[in-house]
């Protein structure tokens, strides 16, 4: 006697139909940290399909051995694109099925994909999403900061020029701007961020989403180099970015470019002169920093002596710096 007939679950498998259908190609999202996050969907397929095209087959393979599939794994990256793309159409004209994975996260989201997906569509093939986790939709439902339209921007350029080109470039967006940036990176461009869009941008950055030491923090972008490097793991774990538009402030705060200036129309009120004050800055900075940190002495100052706020926040920064180093050798 089969024992198939006295176990109600293998009946019920062998009642569903297949997960894959015979030549085409599925894009299929995988956990970006938590691996509880693949879909039962995305299990199936993954587990049905004659081929899967991995962006790195040792990142992949124990996820297929984990749900037990035995599909034929071989490498589809940045590299060899182009020639994977010709294996998985040649593949798909058999008749065969393919899934293409990432590392993590969904296929052609900053991660290699698109031309394969391209030229499976040029070669009239099917090609099914199978929708699942997302490093830019985590982080975005998590910010607190967008609410409609923002503009997905990915990894900025690794040169620090071109770097600072393309952050120029989205300075006078008025919606969110979300990046993608590596760990050893994220430095270079929380630094770049104040230089060219200032220190009063909101920013969320999401570090290991979904991971055992997730951390999702908001903060002005003058603050955000401290948070960094107030803990030496930050800078390990890949990061998404959000950069709110210029002028945006979250409820219950004031940026310092948005707090209400005293108005007097048509000048001084009768028989009062103007009081002239003549400003120390460097004197200035130096007591409040002390007092209330490079990033709000910056604010206070940049609004009593009218300056740009860059000019005042790159003083801030070198009196610090003068003052660590007064400090430490006090120490030694």
């Amino acid at each position: 006697m089969n024992s198939d007939q006295n176990d109600p679950q293998a009946n019920e498998r062998s009642r569903q139909p297949p997960a894959v259908e015979p030549g085409a190609l599925y894009v299929v999202a995988t956990p970006i940290g938590h691996l509880g996050d693949l879909s039962t969907h995305a299990a199936r397929v993954l587990a049905e399909v004659d081929g899967v095209a991995a962006e790195d087959t040792r990142v992949s393979a124990p996820l297929l051995a984990r749900i037990g599939s035995r599909a034929r794994i071989f490498a589809a990256h940045q590299h060899n694109e182009a020639m994977a793309a010709d294996r998985i159409v040649a593949m798909l004209a058999e008749a065969k099925s393919v899934a293409l994975v990432t590392d993590a996260g969904t296929p052609g989201i900053s991660d290699p994909g698109a031309r394969i997906v391209s030229a499976v569509l040029a070669a009239g093939r099917r090609v099914i999403p199978v929708p699942g986790p997302s490093a830019l939709t985590a982080l975005a439902s998590a910010s607190g900061l967008i609410e409609g339209a923002f503009r997905f921007e990915g990894f900025l350029p690794s040169r620090p020029r071109q770097r600072a080109e393309r952050l120029r470039s989205l300075a006078s967006l008025d919606c969110p701007v979300v990046l993608f940036e590596s760990p050893h990176r994220i430095e270079a461009t929380l630094t770049a961020i104040v230089e060219q869009l200032g220190g009063e941008r909101w920013l969320v950055l999401g570090r290991e989403l979904t991971k055992k030491f997730e951390e999702i923090h908001r903060c002005l972008s003058a603050d955000a180099l401290a948070w960094l490097r107030a803990d030496a793991m930050r800078l390990k774990g890949e990061y998404g970015l959000i950069i709110a538009p210029a002028g945006f402030r979250l409820p219950g705060t004031r940026n310092a470019d948005s707090r209400e200036q005293p108005s007097h129309e048509g000048g001084a009120p009768a028989g009062e002169q103007p009081v002239s004050l003549t400003l120390d800055l460097d004197q200035l900075l130096t007591a409040l920093i002390a007092e209330v940190g490079a990033s709000r002495a910056t604010r206070i100052v940049e609004r009593l002596a009218n300056r740009p706020h860059r000019e005042i926040y790159a003083r801030a920064l070198g009196l610090a710096k003068q003052h660590e180093r007064v400090d430490s050798s006090r120490g030694a």
